[in-house]
């Protein structure tokens, strides 16, 4: 992936007119894809703050999560208020339990960073969507590193895998994103 392409997304942010006075910003896709790497730069670059979908999302819960996101982040954000909200707790590795209250104070943009973050369920509601993808085994590998102290890191991540891949063939992610970037070594950027 190129500054190029994230400097692309920036300029594509910037031209669309926000919604409610705020421009949120989604990068979504498969665990491992690359997400994360790239909101990072992209934040860095617009000076817009990351709210990380990681701090919502558990091995045992992979998409009923969102109620809790929509009502603390979402909405409030939408409506011009900061949001708060309360993360998962990080010392409970399984991520079952909530921790911590975090506020993230309005601003206007704010980049959504991961799994599923532009669901069907933020059509009308955030700005631009990027899709980040990268193929399964790339995907895999780079979770396995992550997750390298973990116990039973590989089923979890395999079982993780397919909840991915059937939410995301049922929700049609990918196509409505406005643009798909590949971070595999020989990735091409699709633009819409």
């Amino acid at each position: 992936m190129t500054g190029d392409v994230v400097a692309e997304i920036a300029a594509a942010v910037a031209e669309r007119e926000p919604v409610n006075g705020i421009r949120i910003v989604g990068v979504d896709g498969r665990s491992g894809s690359g997400k994360s790497f790239l909101a990072a730069r992209l934040a860095t670059l617009m000076a817009a703050p990351i709210i990380e979908i990681d701090d919502f999302v558990s091995w045992d819960c992979f998409a009923g999560w969102w109620p809790r996101f929509d009502t603390q982040v979402l909405a409030p954000l939408l409506a011009g208020r900061d949001a708060r909200f309360q993360a998962r707790d990080w010392s409970d590795w399984y991520g079952s339990s909530l921790g911590e209250w975090k506020t993230q104070w309005w601003a206007p943009t704010i980049i959504l960073e991961g799994v599923t973050c532009t669901r069907r369920e933020t059509i009308g509601r955030t700005t631009y969507a990027v899709w980040v993808e990268a193929p399964a085994e790339l995907r895999l590998a780079r979770g396995m590193a992550r997750d390298s102290t973990f116990p039973d890191k590989e089923e979890l991540w395999n079982r993780w895998m397919l909840e991915e891949d059937e939410f995301f063939a049922t929700d049609g992610t990918r196509d409505r994103a406005d643009i798909v970037v590949d971070t595999s070594a020989h990735g091409v950027t699709q633009r819409k």
